[in-house]
């Protein structure tokens, strides 16, 4: 049989064919088989994608190309890294290897000899107490690590949890041998990682809301930034954020001696806070500026919304748990909106009220639903599908702000408090970027953080801290929270390379920018302008220019 030259596009479907095989069967994250075949896997697509003839690609292919192998090197380079931290939390769980390999077992269907599996599990019962004595006596432990080491120790326990039941439900010697060793280890195991958490990281016992993060270090920033193809330094990027904050507090300034109040912006804040919808309105108030939003749109041609799009957006209220995490909206093919609930503390209740009043949500129920992460989506499942592996949040959560900036040009800011409300945003953008990269960079403490979000921007204390926690969660990238000024000013540059030089229409070039799908901004320049592209491409685009 001679199978068929490979295309990219057939290459890149291959890839997250077999990229789901391998994560479905190699389960437990921090297993070294895993880590071996997933390295063995990234330079077997590394090899398949060198052997292409790059000249005679299309434009698109070529760009596919290009973001094809940078996810492959990325993905190299971040299984490194994850290697790295496996073997330094092995100081906090040196039994980790021998629990993995008991895990493997039933991945690979293995028979089971019960007499020497229970006798080993007495025997890592045994280590876990031995090490937290060692411990115990040890000064200067890293937290950051400890941290880490508690995460994969939970993730253990439910691997053996799988484990357990696979074999307990048809072997009847292996509940006589295993059931009480298997009861004490998983014990010890789950009290280790409170052990952990606790005496070496000084947390609050059963503090699920503690806030402790994983910086990664300068050397690992430059790698993602390379990867999202952004040719700056995390420093120049918190200088630009430090500008465009000057810029956001002028424009308050302003919008506070329009209500009559001189340049004092935080007591005008202070008014727009507390002009929020009563309990049981806010959905009606959220719809209302979704159509509104949506209009604005239409009415000034800014691209076109497919009639199935506009009909198909729903709303969901979030938990008082999720707030916890998510105290403003969240968005996609529904919004999720933060308002209080019933259970909340009186206090509580006022803070998320203030946090989402009227005028945030006018600022921000278009970056959730349309033209953001609402019509992103729908473009995103129609159009350009082998992309879906590239997606990133420059390209997501940077054109949502972009548009963010296109309303406030054109004037979609009716008063003073709606002024207020965007900037309040904006400002914020720009405080994700100071406090996410100096935190990776070792410069500030999750505290820290905090405080500058409610110093500088002007947050309430809870919601400050539940956007705290939610970036430094390891949930998110690294570079999450700087994608959205950052990608907004790739988007805007572009803008004025092919829209105000008279190139394109705002609805050719948003309609055109939406159906590349979800990919680096720079790649979403070389397809719009046609650029010529090599196979040894590197980013290069100094997109801060004037």
């Amino acid at each position: 049989m001679v199978l068929a030259t490979p295309t990219m596009t057939g290459l890149i479907q291959s890839y997250e064919a077999d990229n789901g095989s391998l994560s479905r069967f190699y389960t437990v994250e921090i297993s070294p088989d895993r880590i071996s075949r997933f390295r063995q896997f990234y330079q077997e697509n590394l090899s398949k994608i060198d052997a292409m003839n790059f000249d005679k690609l299309s434009q698109g292919e070529k760009v596919d190309y290009i973001l094809f192998r940078n996810l492959m090197n990325r993905s190299l380079a971040q299984l490194q890294a994850f290697e790295k931290q496996v073997a330094d939390a092995e100081t906090f769980i040196p039994f980790s290897k021998d629990l993995v390999a008991l895990c493997q077992d039933e991945r690979h269907s293995k028979p089971v000899d019960s007499p020497k599996v229970a006798a080993f599990l007495a025997s890592v019962e045994r280590a876990i107490a031995e090490n937290k004595r060692k411990l115990e006596a040890a000064s200067n432990l890293d937290k950051f690590t400890a941290f880490r080491a508690a995460r994969f120790n939970d993730q253990l326990l439910g691997h053996m949890s799988g484990w357990y039941k696979f074999y307990n439900q048809y072997d009847p010697q292996f509940a006589w041998w295993v059931g009480e060793p298997y009861a004490k280890t998983t014990k010890a195991l789950s009290e280790y990682s409170s052990f952990l958490r606790e005496k070496v990281c000084g947390l609050k016992p059963g503090d699920s809301n503690a806030i402790v993060g994983d910086p990664i270090g300068k050397e690992a920033l430059l790698d993602e930034l390379k990867y999202e193809m952004i040719p700056y330094t995390p420093e120049e990027l918190i200088e630009l954020a430090n500008k465009e904050y000057a810029w956001c507090e002028a424009e308050m300034k302003k919008a506070a001696a329009e209500m009559g109040l001189g340049n004092d912006w935080k007591k005008a804040l202070e008014v727009v806070k507390n002009d929020y919808a009563k309990p049981g309105d806010q959905p009606r108030v959220i719809r209302d500026l979704a159509e509104e939003a949506i209009k604005y749109v239409e009415d000034n041609d800014l691209m076109t919304v497919p009639a199935l799009a506009k009909e198909s957006w729903r709303m969901y209220m979030m938990s008082r748990e999720r707030q916890k995490v998510s105290p403003f909206f969240l968005g996609g093919e529904s919004i999720l909106v933060s308002f209080p609930t019933a259970e909340m503390e009186h206090q509580e209740k006022l803070q998320s009220l203030r946090a989402n009043n009227i005028h945030f949500a006018r600022a921000t129920v278009h970056h959730e639903l349309i033209p953001g992460h609402h019509l992103q989506q729908f473009y995103e499942s129609r159009y350009q599908l082998q992309r879906s592996s590239f997606g990133t949040p420059f390209w997501a959560e940077g054109m949502a702000l972009y548009f963010e900036r296109l309303f406030w040009d054109m004037g979609f800011p009716k008063t003073a408090q709606n002024k207020i409300g965007m900037l309040f945003w904006r400002m914020h953008r720009c405080a994700r970027i100071t406090f996410s990269l100096s935190f990776h960079l070792n410069k500030m403490t999750s505290d820290e953080c905090i405080n500058l979000l409610v110093d500088k921007v002007g947050h309430e204390r809870a919601a400050a801290e539940g956007e705290v926690r939610r970036s430094l969660s390891g949930a998110y990238s690294p570079l999450y929270q700087i994608s959205y000024m950052i990608g907004s000013f790739q988007f805007w540059k572009l803008r004025q390379e092919l829209v105000t030089s008279g190139k394109m229409t705002n609805r050719e070039f948003h309609d055109k920018i939406f159906m590349e799908n979800s990919i680096p901004v720079e790649m979403v320049r070389a397809l719009l302008t046609n650029q010529k592209l090599t196979k040894d491409f590197s980013p290069s685009w100094k997109f801060l220019t004037k």
